[in-house]
């Protein structure tokens, strides 16, 4: 079956779906620990989290990239997830979904969660044709989130690392039954502020 231009893929149960983020050891490591984000957490700016596991490892080179070390995978509620959904602006402007552009960027300014649509990944991190979702949070969104909608926080730097070298040596069969089961996630345009296609 081929796949549609936008899905949100995603590692999910009935009452919950996991995200994934980045962040430098300072942060990461505590979160993991503890289950909640640190105090040097930054709760007054936009946090981006990815339910796809392969963008994530695009975005963060595998657990490379300075300041972006240590994974996190941030189970959370579906009922938080699906609230921000409802609550989201694209992140561009497409003709045609608002009146124009400016009726587009007012939402964008009040909008406690902002949808983007990236190119999803292979295990070699090239683009796929078709997208999965980034989810940006802020304001609101990112209190709900820390406070209320996450489960767990689980570092899992050693899989992407383990992944990776798999990857790495050509072994792409055991990288591949080593990933986390994204499957799509049920988000029908209702579920949005705006229709994902």
């Amino acid at each position: 079956m081929e796949e549609p231009q936008r899905r949100i893929r995603a590692l999910h149960t009935p009452s919950t779906i996991t995200v994934y983020q980045a962040y430098s050891a300072e942060i990461g490591v505590p979160a993991a620990r503890q289950g909640r984000f640190p105090a040097a957490w930054k709760r007054d700016r936009m946090t981006w989290v990815k339910p796809s596991f392969l963008w994530m490892m695009y975005r963060c080179g595998w657990g490379t990239k300075p300041g972006q070390e240590t994974v996190l995978a941030v189970e959370i509620t579906r009922e938080g997830f699906e609230w921000a959904l409802r609550n989201a602006c694209l992140s561009s402007y497409v003709r045609g979904l608002d009146p124009d552009r400016g009726t587009w960027q007012r939402r964008l300014k009040q909008a406690p969660a902002r949808v983007q649509w990236d190119p999803e990944r292979d295990l070699h991190l090239q683009p796929l044709p078709y997208r999965s979702l980034q989810l940006g949070l802020s304001g609101e969104a990112v209190r709900r989130y820390a406070d209320e909608w996450t489960v767990s926080i689980n570092d899992v730097t050693p899989l992407a690392r383990e992944i990776h070298a798999l990857v790495g040596s050509g072994d792409l069969d055991s990288a591949t039954r080593l990933l986390p089961h994204d499957r799509p996630y049920p988000a029908g345009d209702e579920l949005m502020a705006r229709p994902i296609s």
